[in-house]
């Protein structure tokens, strides 16, 4: 009978301790959801924000983007880099909404073309011009130059992303990620965005409109730019 009790003491005391376990497991669970910092993604382009989502989904933050913030307007890009625009983004963002802010500002350079249309990707041509309309205008302008030249047409081409994040009125991180190719020869295929179907990346043999998203985020200029920033979070976190 006494070694019948004992058991069932051990066996109850196994129990407490295993429940005592549970709770403080839980317990700490909780405490590191609440401790979970707001993290704003500053960007109104729903193709990059899935991009820079996909990589940065398993960060211990609570990632917000600016549809969390209806009342915040739109930031100004009067800087004349990519590096200046992404920190007036971010600082602005940060400014208008309290959090720390990431923003990025990117786009595509034709080294024929005086490296255009640069920081005006967005804007290229008109504001409201269609991506079509922007690769044809830029096959015309590529016409142009090489009929003055009797070499090789150049048709180096990159796509750059600068990155910024902020606090307050200070930059925490910078960086910047660049992606190196040519010119396609003409658009192609149906996939990614903006200025895709006219990149070429040598390695794939394909424009990054013909490839998955991936295998375009696995090399492309914001995913090199994006994955350094989690790191710099992983670390400062």
């Amino acid at each position: 009978m006494a070694k019948k009790a004992a058991a069932q003491t051990r066996k109850g005391g196994d129990r407490r301790k295993s429940d005592r376990r549970t709770v403080s497991l839980a317990g700490g669970a909780a405490r590191r959801d609440a401790k979970r910092e707001p993290l704003l993604v500053a960007t109104t382009n729903p193709d990059k924000l899935k991009e820079i989502l996909a990589i940065l989904k398993d960060l211990p933050v609570d990632l917000k983007t600016l549809k969390d913030f209806p009342a915040v307007k739109a930031a100004e890009e009067t800087g004349s880099t990519f590096a200046e625009n992404a920190r007036q983004k971010a600082l602005y963002y940060a400014k208008a909404t309290g959090l720390k802010t990431l923003a990025e500002d990117s786009g595509f350079e034709v080294d024929a073309l005086n490296c255009e249309p640069g920081i005006y990707s967005a804007r290229y041509l008109r504001p409201d011009a269609t991506y079509p309309e922007r690769f044809d205008a830029i096959y015309q302008e590529l016409g142009k130059t090489n009929g003055k030249k009797r070499n090789q047409p150049n048709k180096a081409a990159r796509f750059v992303c600068a990155l910024a994040l902020a606090s307050g009125e200070d930059i925490l991180f910078e960086t910047k990620g660049v992606v190196e190719g040519q010119l396609a020869d003409k658009p192609s295929g149906n996939g990614g965005f903006g200025y895709d179907p006219i990149f070429c990346y040598p390695p794939y043999g394909k424009t990054f409109a013909e490839i998955s998203p991936e295998r375009k985020l696995a090399v492309s200029h914001r995913g090199e730019a994006i994955r350094a920033l989690k790191s710099h979070l992983e670390q400062n976190l």
